[in-house]
């Protein structure tokens, strides 16, 4: 008789993804990463004035992106590390926006408070997929749009996760965050609650010195790779190592000893269902 299949403990998940985020620098790795927000938001067509959540906003790329386009910016992370960086940048660019600390999957904002709902590389790292998505839909207008960008599961950043997943194999039970980067599981999380969904596959092309200093900056600053290493014996980490440099060995295109390294990821826009919610005091699709 098959033993019955225990749900994860989605609590304990969460506790330790917040420890891995807050782990490393992510700063490093992520400031490369802005000409990816950059496109979302031009994609989308931002209004000066429009209300923007970013969602998992890390170190602020998406947020900051919007502040620039003039709109009334709030920049969200459950790690205080990431948001703190997201200030000084707001700082060092003069820009104004809310910084204010949140659970992707337990927003503080009411329903409908937003014309515009982002997430760059973020939201789709939650532990329960499903509870983020209705959220992301809940703070959004009806009429809104919601702006993601999602790594796929066949570019360089998912291959990436599939790869150190075979050495540490990721908590059971839990969909893998790649899945964010397929159109299937997109509409299986937004449903209903959207009346179109846009998808673009665009790419972000890492650039480094070598596959070997792409591998020692993020082993020291990506919070996902620092822990898969730190759980590792040297001979483990030896051999997690050799294939992460094979994998980017797979994907270089630069032709010589430098790493010019495409990865895949999904631009989606969606827009918010009428009669999906409240609209608050924006009735005109601004869109």
């Amino acid at each position: 008789m098959t033993a019955p299949t225990l749900a994860p403990d989605l609590a304990a998940i969460k506790a330790r993804q917040q420890a891995t985020w807050a782990s490393g620098d992510y700063g490093e790795i992520a400031t490369p990463l802005v000409p990816i927000a950059e496109q979302l938001c031009d994609t989308i067509d931002l209004h000066p004035g429009n209300r923007v959540l970013d969602v998992a906003s890390g170190t602020g790329n998406a947020a900051l992106a919007a502040a620039r386009r003039s709109c009334e910016v709030t920049a969200s992370d459950y790690v205080p590390a990431l948001l703190e960086r997201a200030r000084e940048r707001a700082s060092a660019e003069r820009l104004t926006m809310t910084i204010q600390e949140a659970d992707a999957e337990a927003l503080p904002f009411p329903d409908g408070s937003f014309d515009v709902v982002l997430s760059v590389l973020g939201v789709m790292f939650t532990a329960n997929q499903e509870r983020a998505a209705t959220e992301l839909l809940r703070v959004c207008r009806p009429g809104g749009t919601i702006g993601l960008a999602n790594w796929t599961p066949d570019g360089f950043v998912g291959q990436m996760f599939r790869t150190i997943g075979r050495h540490i194999p990721p908590p059971a039970g839990l969909r893998p965050p790649p899945l964010w980067g397929t159109e299937a599981r997109l509409r299986e999380l937004l449903g209903e609650g959207i009346s179109s969904l846009r998808v673009v596959r665009r790419h972000h092309t890492f650039r480094y010195r070598s596959p070997a200093h792409w591998l020692e900056a993020f082993r020291t600053c990506y919070g996902p790779m620092v822990k898969a290493f730190e759980a590792l014996e040297p001979s483990g980490q030896q051999r997690l190592a050799d294939d992460l440099l094979e994998l980017a060995g797979r994907f270089n295109q630069s032709g010589d000893e430098t790493l010019i390294a495409p990865s895949e990821y999904l631009e989606v826009v969606a827009v918010k269902a009428r009669g999906h919610g409240p609209d608050r005091d924006h009735p005109e699709d601004w869109r």
